[in-house]
């Protein structure tokens, strides 16, 4: 089994709760709103990570990271947007298995079409009364679960 760790508008606050739960994971994903190139540094201390540019995220380090990524593993491909409204192709067309995104904070999993769409959340400062959440991905035989963790911070 391939485990992909979720995480996305952490804003430059990587929280020791979503680092505990990344832990032992074989790739991580950060969804956008990432804050600060220390937050990527931290995480790929954990496992290998894909991270795409939220709106907030500014700078030369931010400007290095794509819009848009695919991760390709397990047998599967996930697409990474931060906001899934900007999501200009059809997944299912395109052979995406996932698209997983962030940017609205609020944690969802659903399946559309036989593409899985998951928000992990916000792991970053709270919004409003929204959940600090993070998510992960978990692939076997070329099957995905997603799940959505409420941190207790």
């Amino acid at each position: 089994m391939i485990r992909v760790g979720l995480i996305s508008d952490t804003h430059g606050l990587l929280r020791p709760q979503a680092l505990a739960q990344l832990r032992g994971v074989d790739h991580i994903v950060h969804a956008g709103d990432i804050g600060t190139a220390a937050v990527l540094a931290r995480l790929a201390e954990l496992a290998p990570v894909t991270a795409v540019r939220g709106n907030n995220d500014q700078g030369a380090w931010a400007e290095a990271l794509p819009e848009t990524a695919t991760l390709r593993t397990g047998g599967v491909a996930i697409h990474i947007i931060h906001d899934v409204k900007l999501l200009d192709v059809d997944p299912a067309s395109a052979g995406y298995d996932a698209v997983v995104s962030g940017h609205s904070h609020r944690p969802s999993c659903t399946r559309r079409d036989g593409v899985l769409y998951v928000n992990p959340g916000s792991a970053g400062p709270q919004r409003f009364t929204l959940p600090i959440a993070v998510g992960e991905l978990r692939i076997a035989d070329g099957e995905l679960r997603a799940e959505v963790i409420e941190l207790v911070v």
